[in-house]
């Protein structure tokens, strides 16, 4: 187990992180989702023991490592931008932290080739990283934390420079790969989509505070903040602010009525949240709601679309299935239907999740 316990960090006079309280456990993978500098790779310095906090205590296993040395720890930490010895062979790269802690030669060379075959590096043993592509130096960095059978497993957004298949391929071996050693691990990323496909439990980090923390799913089905909900989403939640009165919805100059928990709401101002992916072409519902909009852009990713536009003054997007012919400037239906809102209150904390994520 991982703890901070009331844990302050700051660069110079500005706080990185205030009393920061988080525990991590061994039971599943730990993700921390969060866009650039929301904290990811200062959090997982402490963790590593790079950086000491200002103040505060971080315990593994019930003991404070604030006093432990770098060294001395079991850490593995595997960065974007691979780190990899260039005068090396890949074979010694991997072997190098072995090498370190004086294992015996056949132990060495058994842990080696089994993590080469396991990131599909077999062949390349015998070169220097210069001889790699992006990716297979990247693979090397890997199988280097993986031989190493650390008590801590910190990887920072360690797949993005990967080709598709290989990424999607490790995505689901690593966890796995790790949790088999009894490593705790911990896996920075940016995107959403990802800390979904990888489960386990995420910690939402905005601007070194954290947002939100829980399993995986619940937290992109309850997020319990406006910010929480624009991190954990892409495309970004489309959002507006909407009047509720009286069992009623003014949107768009629409009054749209309101049935189930969401009549029941006080009347007030609510910041008013919709997913890309809840937006659609045709109708589906007879308490569906049409509004139309001026296309903006159109991004064809191949079995999708990214409709952009401008609604009550806000950017939104919609995420269409298909290869959709829309062109700027068109102007276009989309539907959305009110059991699919989300609704945060104007201090952002939210107020009511869509009636369909209630079960999760």
């Amino acid at each position: 187990m991982l703890e901070f316990k009331h844990v302050c960090k700051r660069d110079g006079v500005d706080p990185i992180f205030e009393d920061l309280c988080l525990q991590l456990d061994a039971s599943c993978i730990n993700i921390l989702l969060g866009p650039t500098l929301s904290g990811k790779t200062s959090l997982m310095r402490m963790m590593a023991g790079l950086d000491k906090p200002d103040s505060g205590d971080i315990r593994f296993n019930g003991e404070s490592v604030l006093g432990v040395s770098v060294r001395k720890r079991n850490v593995a930490m595997v960065y974007q931008q691979f780190i990899n010895y260039p005068s090396l062979s890949v074979y010694e790269n991997i072997a190098s932290p072995l090498r370190v802690a004086k294992l015996p030669k056949d132990e060495i060379q058994s842990r080696v080739t089994s993590a080469a075959q396991l990131l599909k590096i077999s062949d390349f043993l015998a070169r220097t990283p210069a001889e790699l592509s992006g990716g297979q130096q990247q693979r090397v960095a890997l199988a280097r934390a993986l031989v190493k059978r650390a008590d801590l497993v910190l990887l920072d957004e360690p797949l993005a420079n990967l080709d598709y298949k290989l990424r999607e391929e490790l995505r689901a071996e690593l966890p796995q790969m790790f949790r088999e050693q009894g490593a705790l691990l911990v896996y920075a990323t940016t995107e959403p989509t990802e800390a979904l496909l990888l489960g386990g439990n995420t910690v939402v980090l905005h601007e070194g505070a954290i947002a939100q923390f829980g399993p995986t799913t619940r937290v992109y089905r309850h997020p319990s903040s406006l910010t929480s909900a624009r991190a954990f989403s892409d495309p970004p939640l489309n959002t507006v602010r909407v009047e509720k009165r009286h069992s009623a919805l003014t949107l768009d100059q629409q009054i749209i009525p309101l049935a189930g928990p969401a009549a029941v709401l006080n009347d007030s101002a609510y910041d008013l949240g919709v997913r890309p992916h809840h937006l659609t072409l045709r109708r589906g519902s007879e308490h569906d709601i049409e509004i139309q909009v001026s296309v903006t852009v159109n991004e064809i990713s191949g079995s999708e679309s990214f409709i952009h536009f401008s609604f009550m003054g806000q950017y939104w997007v919609a995420l269409v299935h298909g290869i959709q012919a829309v062109q700027p400037g068109q102007v276009l239906a989309l539907y959305m239907n009110p059991q699919h809102f989300y609704y945060f209150h104007a201090g952002g904390d939210t107020a009511l999740v869509p009636s369909h994520e209630m079960v999760a």
